[in-house]
């Protein structure tokens, strides 16, 4: 289909096609679909996974921001009924509505993709992630890979490693293998006063996730509550775990932590 389109796979876009069918049809049965379910699909390519979605579902948004490829998708899918293909990027264009998520999305756009869905909510999200980053989202406290990510997913859902994929199953053919990630959105397991400020806190203190928490907490204190020095340091000082390293701390001890920073 490439071929006859003349598309050649966009590197800056950070396209992968899969040629791996059989990938389709997983990520489709671990979200179990029903006819009330409205899909929202990142990178919708050349319309496979979209017309599979379509057969289970209610509706299907099928984001794509390569324009060649939208032209390809509505002519693909001209016979579907239920497919909503939305041109544009997902973080800019408006999709609404959506209770689950079913996609292959590109690589490059994997950690802004699973922060801009928590801030929107879902009920079932079932992506292909690569290896290396669905280890970083279910990282536990002392892992190499714990960090910012793994703390603000724990917060907003049950995460699983559910399938591997090979690269040989993507076209062209990335240098490391992939999952199959699903996260069930869920109450959260620990209370905070803003979830926004929080999600910023836990980033910024994990720019050096070695440093002990009176010195990580610093350059939040004075960059966004606009904090002068003296006051900064007093309030670093006061903190719980102040002396632990940020790398130590458990999920539910940030939660703590945010809380008292600005309580």
């Amino acid at each position: 289909m490439l071929r006859s389109f003349r598309i050649v796979p966009n590197r800056r876009l950070g396209q992968n096609f899969t040629v791996d069918a059989s990938v389709f049809g997983r990520v489709v049965d671990y979200a179990l679909l029903s006819g009330c379910d409205v899909v929202l699909e990142v990178g919708a390519g050349l319309g496979f996974l979209t017309r599979l979605l379509a057969k289970k579902c209610k509706r299907v948004l099928a984001v794509e921001r390569d324009r060649r490829l939208v032209e390809v998708l509505r002519g693909q899918l001209a016979d579907v009924s239920n497919v909503v293909v939305v041109e544009g990027d997902v973080f800019r264009v408006q999709v609404s509505g959506f209770n689950k998520v079913v996609s292959v999305p590109p690589y490059q756009v994997s950690s802004r993709l699973v922060s801009w869905l928590f801030e929107r909510g879902f009920e079932c999200a079932v992506m292909v992630f690569q290896e290396e980053f669905a280890e970083r989202l279910v990282a536990s406290v002392g892992a190499e890979s714990y960090g910012w990510l793994a703390v603000v997913a724990y917060y907003y859902a049950d995460v699983g490693v559910l399938d591997r994929v090979s690269r040989s199953a993507f076209f062209p053919q990335p240098e490391v293998d992939s999952v199959i990630v699903r996260l069930r959105s869920r109450k959260p397991m620990f209370a905070v006063s803003d979830e926004k400020l929080f999600v910023g806190f836990v980033r910024s203190v994990f720019v050096d996730r070695n440093r002990k928490v009176r010195n990580a907490v610093l350059p939040f204190l004075k960059g966004v509550l606009r904090l002068g020095a003296d006051d900064a340091c007093r309030v670093a000082g006061g903190l719980p775990f102040r002396d632990r390293r940020v790398r130590e701390l458990a999920p539910e001890d940030f939660g703590v932590l945010v809380n008292a920073v600005v309580g």
